[in-house]
């Protein structure tokens, strides 16, 4: 089954895809899980009270509009927006895939994680705008997964009856940010064999608020596929384009770590809890002709943006470049 959220006559609603450009407007069923809420946090409601009846209920519903299109609306009639608009979290999973592998002078033997503000969002279809003063800038498709239930201290056996979905996250990232934000320096810490005395130790760290979290810089969407839908997370194809331009063919199956053992390994450290995103990292493998993503830089080849994933449809967004200076922030 596949959800979303979108806007549709200046309101904003959750809708399930019937097929063949329809969808089925279901805040009749949200509010009935829990009560009224605002709008914009009706998905979150519905992942919270998500059970196996509701899925039936659901399923057969739609079953039932397939047939008669009674009370359906058109694809083309709505503004999608983020599935989920505030997801409590974003986790990114950093250098994930094993195409990165042979370019690691020295990295950790299990996940490393950055968050990502939800303020970052958009949504499929919405203008990924970015300014001229950010510098390079460039696309990662990956898979995110959605979480359904609260995972703390899991082992990786016991996550997946927590996830309530997959969609596709477009983790947009300026290389030319992170290259500003570098901090070459002197670490201090205490000697091995001299506890009391203190050691430099020469550190290259740059921090990803900026270059991760900048407004635009995350396309959610525009579907959340629910997980009893997919078989294997871990085996799915994913592709990006600019334009007609293919630059990455790539496959999950690639990710060094695979979805359990993410999600397991990051419960030990921060809850996740129903409606966070963990976006699996980038898939990168080059495409037909660019040798890859890291070569699309949107100042450059522009857009649109669109991003595919096996069972969990396309994403597409048009790239918007604004010719501008960065302003004024100094006191004087």
């Amino acid at each position: 089954m596949k959800l979303a959220t979108v806007n549709y006559e200046d309101n904003n609603i959750i809708v399930a895809d019937v097929g063949d450009g329809r969808l089925l407007p279901v805040t009749w069923f949200v509010d009935q899980l829990s009560g009224a809420s605002p709008a914009a946090e009706d998905m979150l409601k519905l992942i919270e009270h998500w059970s196996d009846s509701h899925a039936a209920e659901l399923h057969s519903r739609l079953d039932a509009a397939r047939s008669n299109s009674e009370g359906l609306i058109s694809a083309k009639d709505v503004t999608w927006l983020p599935p989920l608009t505030r997801p409590g979290k974003i986790c990114g999973v950093a250098m994930n895939n094993s195409a990165s592998n042979d370019r690691k002078i020295k990295a950790p033997d299990h996940p490393a994680f950055f968050l990502k503000p939800n303020s970052c969002l958009i949504g499929h279809g919405a203008d990924l705008t970015v300014r001229s003063y950010y510098g390079s800038v460039h696309p990662e498709p990956e898979l995110a997964v959605v979480i359904g239930g609260r995972i703390r201290d899991a082992e990786p056996e016991e996550v997946m009856s927590q996830v309530f979905g997959y969609t596709i996250f477009n983790d947009v990232t300026g290389n030319g940010m992170r290259a500003q934000d570098m901090f070459q320096y002197y670490a201090l810490y205490p000697k091995k064999d001299h506890p009391d005395e203190v050691e430099r130790v020469e550190q290259h760290l740059s921090y990803a608020a900026r270059y991760k979290g900048t407004d635009c810089f995350g396309v959610l969407g525009p579907w959340i596929t629910t997980a009893d839908a997919i078989a294997s997370p871990d085996e799915l194809a994913v592709q990006c384009f600019i334009g007609e331009e293919k630059i990455a063919d790539d496959n999950t199956s690639f990710y060094n770590y695979k979805v359990a053992e993410v999600l397991s390994f990051l419960s030990y450290f921060q809850t996740l809890s129903a409606g966070d995103v963990v976006s699996m990292g980038t898939a990168f493998k080059p495409g037909a002709t660019r040798k890859s993503i890291h070569h699309a830089n949107f100042l450059k080849v522009g857009g649109p943006v669109s991003i595919e994933i096996e069972g969990l449809g396309r994403q597409e967004n048009p790239v918007i470049i604004e010719e501008r200076e960065l302003g004024r922030w100094r006191l004087s």
